[in-house]
């Protein structure tokens, strides 16, 4: 194969009761990942400031200017404990909480037209058995919540049933960790530290760009 892969891995910056956010960390060390299996892969990095505005204007330009081929997806579940892989966007924003600049998105409870959920696929069962194969706790979700991650999840999504974004794309949502470095023995116990999402998340980082490969070179075939 001849192509070069391009993923695409974004987070998001801190938000209200949330001040500090370890998905910037974690996309920023996923970015610099050195593997031989990710030899023929541009790996793009971008962290979204948590406002409508920030996804409705920076999201389209990645598509267009980046073409990626898979997209992963990280962000914060304060209240969460595990890792969860989401299964499927929700046609669904509160207007409880504002965003990072103070703006609510009007809409009567809805993103926009369209049908009320979008499922990701299969794969999502394949990159929560490597997330665990490392020994943390990882789970499906059907619920990514109705504020700016399941909005970026829904964008996404739809952005693929437009023929404007990669048919190949994962939501991660991650607990709030401590900052320490410390490798730990497997199974994982306690609460997770970001050397234990690094891990997983680099576990599903690989399993996206095999699937990625797989699917260009049917194309090239």
């Amino acid at each position: 194969m001849t192509t070069m892969l391009r993923l695409l891995v974004t987070g998001f910056g801190p938000f209200p009761g949330a001040p500090y956010n370890p998905t910037p960390d974690l996309v920023e060390r996923l970015t610099r990942l050195r593997r031989p299996l990710l030899h023929d892969v541009t790996t793009i990095c971008h962290v979204f400031p948590v406002t409508y505005q920030a996804v409705d204007r920076q999201f389209p330009v990645l598509l267009a200017r980046y073409r990626p081929h898979a997209l992963l997806m990280f962000g914060l579940a304060a209240q969460t404990r595990y890792l969860r892989v989401e299964t499927r966007a929700r046609n669904a924003v509160t207007g409880l909480w504002p965003d990072a600049v103070g703006d609510r998105l009007a809409g009567g409870g809805r993103i926009g037209p369209g049908p009320d959920v979008l499922p990701f696929g299969p794969h999502t069962g394949q990159l929560l058995r490597a997330a665990q194969s490392t020994g943390i706790d990882a789970r499906l979700s059907r619920n990514a919540g109705s504020y700016l991650c399941n909005y970026l999840c829904w964008q996404a999504l739809d952005a693929a049933r437009r023929g404007a974004g990669p048919k190949l794309s994962a939501f991660i949502h991650v607990p709030l960790v401590a900052r320490q470095q410390k490798p730990r023995p497997r199974p994982v116990t306690g609460p997770l530290n970001l050397r234990d999402l690094v891990a997983a998340s680099e576990a599903a980082l690989l399993q996206i760009v095999a699937l990625a490969r797989h699917k260009v070179g049917q194309v090239e075939e």
